[in-house]
């Protein structure tokens, strides 16, 4: 079972499960995840090979909705189910393999599509980290600015640093042997009928207007909203719009 965070306590409103993205964890959600548990429980998971979760040997999406699956048949009830990134294809699986699983879809900045761009490279990067010179969390920073252009990736890479074990909360292997699958989407027959929302920064280019036949085939109820001045990262760029968007969409 994936390991979860639960924010506030049930109430009349469905569930909300948040599925991170890749080198994430559901902690990274925090601060969006209770606020947003003043209304309904709200349970933030890590995904596996990531946080505090089991490792397996495969990183496949079919794989990751059965993890989801699971976590939402443990609570014995259907929820809404929001994932961005890696976590938006999930969802998405999710949603089109278990259906009666899932109230509403919200997928943050990502289509159901196979992308072009590896992340391998960030891989490499905590790879060639040092953790033996390891002694707190900007440590690593320092060392991961070396070969990492984007100076706010290290910082988000080393929230999954265990300091005091000197490990990634990563299966790297995993993920770099995997990573066709992941940048990948799985041909998963059938639709899924109920709500879905493509909320995407209006400054990134993972969803675009050529995907939205294929959107629209699997997800004939989806609907389409940017965040004006995000990028890929929006509920990180832009957290009040981010959040003021998905209360919308769930009281709706």
């Amino acid at each position: 079972m994936l390991n979860q965070i639960l924010h506030g306590e049930k109430t009349a409103e469905p569930a909300l499960l948040i599925v991170h993205g890749l080198y994430g964890s559901g902690r990274n959600w925090g601060v969006i995840a209770k606020r947003l548990s003043d209304q309904r429980q709200v349970i933030a998971v890590d995904q596996r090979n990531h946080g505090n979760s089991p490792w397996f040997d495969g990183h496949s999406y079919l794989d990751m909705a059965d993890d989801l699956a699971d976590v939402i048949r443990a609570h014995g009830q259907p929820m809404d189910v929001m994932g961005h990134s890696m976590g938006g294809k999930a969802a998405m699986v999710l949603a089109l393999k278990y259906p009666e699983l899932v109230n509403r879809l919200i997928v943050a900045d990502i289509a159901p599509t196979t992308y072009g761009h590896s992340q391998v490279q960030y891989i490499q990067a905590m790879k060639a980290v040092d953790l033996s010179r390891i002694e707190k969390r900007s440590d690593a920073e320092s060392q991961l600015r070396e070969t990492v252009d984007d100076p706010t990736l290290p910082v988000f890479f080393t929230q999954s640093l265990d300091v005091s074990g000197k490990r990634w909360r990563l299966n790297l292997d995993t993920l770099e042997r995997e990573m066709p699958k992941i940048l990948s989407f799985p041909d998963v027959s059938g639709q899924f009928d109920g709500p879905v929302l493509f909320l995407s920064g209006a400054q990134s280019d993972y969803v675009q207007v050529q995907h939205r036949p294929t959107i629209k085939t699997l997800f004939p109820n989806a609907a389409f909203a940017k965040i004006p001045g995000a990028g890929h990262w929006l509920h990180a760029e832009k957290p009040r719009e981010f959040e003021a968007a998905v209360r919308v969409w769930l009281n709706k």
